[in-house]
């Protein structure tokens, strides 16, 4: 078998979604591939989509059903067992990629000998072929045989997981896991991954369409949701010190996890949690990022990427989360003002 598609699906029926999605991947010109659909206890008709497939093309479509909802690394987990190809690649279930996707990455693969081989992807907000922006998901320089320069840069932007394809090795004979029960799961894992690796492609044409749309995972901000990407990034740092790259990509590490566990969670509750215990939500997170890396704002990846505001901002709740507060909620409260005014 040359490449298993590991698809979690999650209540993926409405607005034909997964339909959309099953129906790019089984069209695939590659040769010689099988596609595991895993239902994540879906409340909806998900799973009879899938089971539809299956009976529908029974060479290339696998379904399989969790007993309950494990979220999107239990259901990969569950891909990942029963994965027979050379190849690994996933893919969220209301995203889709053109006809040649695999092919195309596969080839690249094995013209260069590349354990990995990525390409940029395209925002878009409809069902639609046509490409929308292009992120680029990877740079140029990151690819060929990987020396130190090529490993730190992968450690720092990688981009997405599901943007990509992947040697059975790099993942299988790794004993790590995705870890389950939580959401941001790929960014536990992604940096055992890349220290496995030795060879990274990249193919810079936005092949793989990003569907943008409400109940999507990344424009939901809960507090569980940020809890668990907190609980990722610790998870990050201890897949690094269990695997040796701790101390090596220090650097790398502490600002991929000044991002990861503080600003985004930072931000994101700032402007967008609803719960109650806001304040003392982002004061704990202040105070678990101090006992973990007090030194972050010298970080030299630090320094360079994060804008002036955010540095300001970011100062002042290390100095006094109260005084941050309260400026905050003024600031954007002035903002909203002043932008309705126009």
């Amino acid at each position: 078998m040359k490449l298993s598609i590991i698809v979690p699906v999650y209540n993926m029926e409405a607005g034909d979604k997964l339909k959309y999605c099953m129906d790019s991947l089984v069209g695939q010109t590659l040769e010689d591939y099988e596609i595991l659909a895993v239902d994540d206890c879906s409340s909806d008709g998900s799973y009879g989509i899938l089971e539809e497939y299956a009976r529908t093309f029974p060479d290339k479509v696998k379904a399989f059903r969790n007993d309950r909802n494990r979220h999107q690394g239990g259901a990969k987990n569950v891909g990942l067992a029963h994965a027979a190809g050379e190849w690994i690649g996933f893919i969220d279930a209301d995203d889709w990629v053109v006809p040649d996707y695999y092919e195309r990455l596969i080839g690249k693969a094995e013209e260069t000998g590349a354990d990995c081989v990525g390409t940029d992807y395209s925002l878009v907000y409809e069902h639609t072929m046509t490409p929308g922006q292009q992120v680029h998901n990877n740079r140029p320089e990151q690819a060929g045989v990987l020396d130190e320069e090529k490993y730190r840069s992968l450690m720092l932007d990688f981009g997405s997981l599901c943007v990509k394809i992947y040697r059975r090795e790099i993942i299988l004979d790794c004993p790590s896991r995705f870890p389950e029960d939580i959401f941001y799961e790929d960014n536990a894992l992604a940096k055992t991954w890349i220290s496995r690796m030795k060879h990274f492609e990249y193919i810079p044409e936005p092949l793989y369409y990003y569907y943008q749309h409400d109940a999507s995972t990344v424009h939901t901000i809960t507090k569980r949701r940020l809890e668990d990407r907190m609980e990722s990034g610790r998870l990050m740092l201890a897949e690094a010190r269990q695997y040796g790259y701790y101390e090596k990509y220090l650097p790398e590490l502490e600002y991929s996890f000044t991002v990861l566990f503080y600003k985004n969670t930072l931000f994101s509750a700032m402007q967008a949690m609803k719960e109650k215990g806001c304040y003392p939500f982002v004061t704990e997170l202040a105070r678990r990022m101090k006992t973990v890396f007090p030194e972050f704002q010298k970080n030299r990846y630090y320094l360079d990427r994060t804008d002036a505001e955010e540095k300001k901002l970011i100062a002042m709740q290390m100095e006094s989360p109260l005084k941050f507060y309260i400026y905050y909620r003024l600031l954007w409260a002035y903002r909203d003002l002043r932008s309705a005014l126009k």
